[in-house]
């Protein structure tokens, strides 16, 4: 890949918590996907994202889930019963399909960690009754987060955290958007990409700014991808897609590409966030339209002159795999090429997930 040699100093998971918890503040382990990272960071609770992590040994966790359970509540659960979270002050599992809610009650009631499981439900659809229930939702989170930090922050304070969250995720759309424009290998990207998932906004932010400054004006001349799915792991498999000769020129990937949100309108701090999560891109996990999942993609694949999409999923996601024989075909319709790859985040990528990507790319050449 012809691309400049570009790296930055993003900080480590451990070393941000280590600092973090160095100052007074407190870290909260939060599941996928969807929550209100500003409501943490108010009660000075940093928000770390526990997306697996990908090759754990899964087995202390299969006493307790099916086998059907996607790779991520595996891995994250092991992880947990391995003791690799004791860092962690309290535990977040917001309802984002049948695996996650699982998880939660797990933790609940049998498997108790001696830290406060807290869960979050986010409302499907973007109507008024959504917004109020995703609200209550919020005031409630706000009321149990009062009750382990013994304060409750000001609106002054609640107006500070979310201006901040709003502010790097209006960073995270630059990324996107000019994608093509950036010297960076699929992995560099990804890597501060994924930073949103531990970093506080306010560092993601200068990091995000660091790399835009190196937009090109000319775009790179590898063959522009869409990826959609839950998210790109093991991250070999950016690699081998670089390798192959294509780009990640557009994202709809749950951990990042779907997490764009726009700023709420409202000036009731609780509410604000909730417009601000429900506005966000269509979303099998939230229950969108099959319709209003295919126009997003193909307006993605619009601005960024995609080739074709790649459907990155992870075994046993249902809402995924429910949606994406109709997308195909909207896709389809309008001469979109595609290509499926599942993968299981505890296993090494397949040999014939390396394969698919590569034969599909030459189709596209």
């Amino acid at each position: 890949m012809n691309t400049k040699d570009f790296s930055l100093s993003i900080p480590s998971r451990q070393k941000i918590i280590s600092d973090f918890k160095a100052k007074g503040g407190k870290i909260a382990a939060v599941f996928p996907i969807h929550y209100p990272r500003a409501i943490f960071r108010a009660f000075d609770i940093l928000p770390v994202e526990v997306w697996g992590p990908p090759g754990v040994d899964t087995s202390p966790a299969a006493t307790h889930l099916q086998v059907y359970a996607c790779s991520i509540v595996h891995c994250g659960l092991s992880y947990l019963m391995a003791g690799k979270l004791d860092v962690a002050d309290l535990f977040v599992v917001p309802h984002a399909c049948d695996s996650l809610q699982g998880l939660g009650s797990l933790l609940l009631d049998f498997v108790k960690p001696d830290k406060p499981v807290l869960t979050f439900y986010l409302a499907r659809g973007d109507l008024i009754p959504a917004t109020d229930f995703v609200v209550d939702e919020i005031a409630q989170l706000a009321d149990k987060l009062a009750e382990i930090t013994g304060k409750r922050p000001t609106d002054s304070e609640l107006a500070k955290a979310i201006e901040r969250e709003e502010e790097a995720d209006q960073q995270l759309a630059e990324l996107f958007s000019v994608r093509r424009f950036l010297p960076v290998s699929d992995r560099e990207f990804y890597q501060l990409v994924r930073a949103r998932e531990y970093l506080p906004a306010e560092l993601f932010f200068r990091l995000a700014k660091e790399m835009l400054d190196q937009k090109q004006d000319t775009a790179l001349p590898e063959i522009p991808l869409l990826i959609t799915g839950i998210l790109p792991e093991p991250m070999d498999i950016l690699d081998r897609i670089n390798a192959a000769g294509g780009l990640l020129a557009a994202d709809d990937l749950c951990c990042s590409g779907r997490r764009v949100y726009p700023p709420g309108k409202s000036e009731q701090p609780y509410r604000r966030m909730a417009e601000s999560l429900l506005l966000g891109p269509a979303d099998s996990t939230r229950g969108s339209p099959i319709q209003a999942r295919i126009d997003r993609l193909l307006e993605l694949a619009r601005s960024a002159s995609v080739k074709g999409v790649i459907f990155y999923n992870v075994k046993f996601c249902e809402p995924e795999q429910f949606d994406w024989p109709q997308i195909k075909q909207g896709l389809a319709s309008v001469g979109l090429r595609t290509v499926e790859i599942e993968a299981d985040i505890s296993e090494q990528l397949p040999h014939q997930a390396i394969t698919r990507v590569e034969a599909f790319l030459e189709t596209l050449s």
